[in-house]
């Protein structure tokens, strides 16, 4: 790769890991539609992704903690069941022809996420916990099996079901990912799969983008006309995965 082409890959990580890290998410649909718009294979994206939402995760776990908004009591009945469903889930390795339209659908779904806007939700009503814990272990599978982590699905349903208020929701999502992601790593490398050694060069933009996100996010930040524009690259790597042979 010349250098102008991975300064522009790395910028576009950079921006992704910002715009998704200010709203409680890492970043993996984003960088898994750029890898795919660059011509990357399945086999490079899902470590690679999982990698810089670690990272990500990592840094806005910490601003969403220390912003007040975490609750470990709402937190862990999600958690306790998707970590080992997330290993699996990394553990698994899907033919192509399943993987990429998989990961397709994932695509189009995180860039509906990203055009819908909730109101703020008042008066919530937290699931029980055999609810928690069944969401938890449907989420977690997908996540590992996608190289997501997971957030893109849980903030939202958090949400639609009134369970938590936003910032709460985007706590949640945040740790949910950073556990996911590294269960998902985990079984990955535990099937006797690397980590490219491409992806560390891409984790200081993720890193700084991330960063810089979460820190904001944490303070309200509106990143809406960003959103939108973010939402169509989506859609078209997601279209991409799923009608390209």
């Amino acid at each position: 790769m010349e250098g102008a082409q991975l300064i522009l890959l790395c910028g576009a990580i950079a921006v992704v890991a910002f715009l998704y890290s200010s709203v409680g998410h890492a970043g993996a649909s984003g960088y898994i539609a750029v890898l795919t718009l660059c011509g990357y294979a399945t086999s490079f994206i899902k470590p690679t992704a999982l990698v810089l939402n670690i990272l990500v995760a990592t840094i806005g776990s910490y601003h969403f903690w220390r912003a007040g908004h975490f609750s470990w009591k709402f937190f862990w009945p999600f958690a306790a069941l998707s970590i080992p469903a997330a290993f699996l889930g990394g553990y698994l390795h899907l033919p192509a022809g399943i993987f990429k339209p998989l990961l397709g659908v994932v695509l189009l779904l995180s860039a509906a996420r990203l055009g819908w806007k909730p109101g703020e939700v008042t008066n919530p009503v937290p699931p029980s916990r055999p609810t928690s814990l069944g969401v938890g272990v449907g989420i977690g599978f997908l996540s590992g099996l996608t190289g997501t982590g997971g957030g893109i699905f849980l903030t939202p349903l958090i949400l639609f079901l009134r369970w938590a208020p936003t910032r709460q929701a985007a706590a949640t999502s945040v740790v949910f990912i950073l556990v996911n992601s590294s269960s998902g790593l985990f079984g990955y490398l535990s099937s006797g799969q690397t980590v490219p050694s491409f992806a560390w060069v891409l984790a200081l933009a993720a890193v700084v983008g991330g960063a810089l996100g979460s820190y904001l996010g944490s303070a309200r930040f509106p990143v809406r006309a960003i959103q939108t524009s973010l939402g169509l690259v989506l859609v078209i790597a997601g279209t991409k995965l799923i009608f390209t042979p």
